[in-house]
């Protein structure tokens, strides 16, 4: 069962108020989730920036909170870049403010967080990796670009059977400025919207 304030988090976001624009690129990635479950196969998301740090660690998450709140089963969200980093720790204060129970699973350069949003559903872990890196999937999933750096710069993910491009803009230009917690929290909350858009409609 999802964390109260989880629950509560997600099923305050306007799903309507996402552009129609918007609404057509994540009616593809709705389906490829619904086919492939139709399938009786699981449905594998590599959310995918440079750094894997920020966006691609909210896409993460969000898709797996989405996917328990909706009962949808078989659905493992997972993230990379096109190179190690770090996962931000203002990515980690956003998901604290929403609502998630975050622990740090290792320390050093590039700690490993174990991010849990539901007291039967395994955690989430996240920590900066490259897209083809264990624990991701090699083949039979979706990459899902959500930056322009890694959408231009990865025409080709290989392994994929989908690609799709659902870009934001990055926070990181809000770092070291007062507008620092409110662009963090901006941009997690439009994710998170726009995961809740695609599973409720699976």
């Amino acid at each position: 069962m999802l964390f109260t304030e989880i629950k509560a988090y997600i099923d305050s976001l306007n799903i309507h108020a996402i552009p129609e624009d918007r609404q057509t690129i994540l009616i593809e990635l709705r389906n490829f989730v619904r086919e492939t479950l139709a399938q009786n196969e699981a449905a594998n998301l590599i959310f995918i920036c440079t750094h894997n740090s920020r966006r691609s660690v909210l896409g993460q998450v969000w898709a797996q909170v989405a996917a328990a709140r909706y009962g949808i089963p078989n659905v493992t969200a997972f993230s990379g870049g096109t190179e190690t980093t770090a996962c931000n720790p203002r990515t980690i204060a956003a998901l604290l403010r929403a609502g998630l129970e975050v622990s740090k699973m290792t320390g050093g350069e590039n700690p490993v967080y174990e991010i849990s949003y539901d007291a039967e559903q395994p955690a989430v872990i996240a920590f900066s990796k490259v897209y083809d890196q264990s624990p991701n999937p090699m083949e039979n999933f979706a990459a899902i670009m959500t930056c322009d750096h890694a959408d231009d710069n990865c025409p080709y993910i290989p392994g994929a059977e989908k690609r799709f491009s659902i870009t934001y803009t990055d926070p990181k230009e809000a770092d070291d400025t007062p507008a620092e917690s409110e662009t963090y929290d901006a941009r997690c909350r439009q994710i998170a919207t726009e995961m809740r858009y695609v599973f409720s409609k699976v």
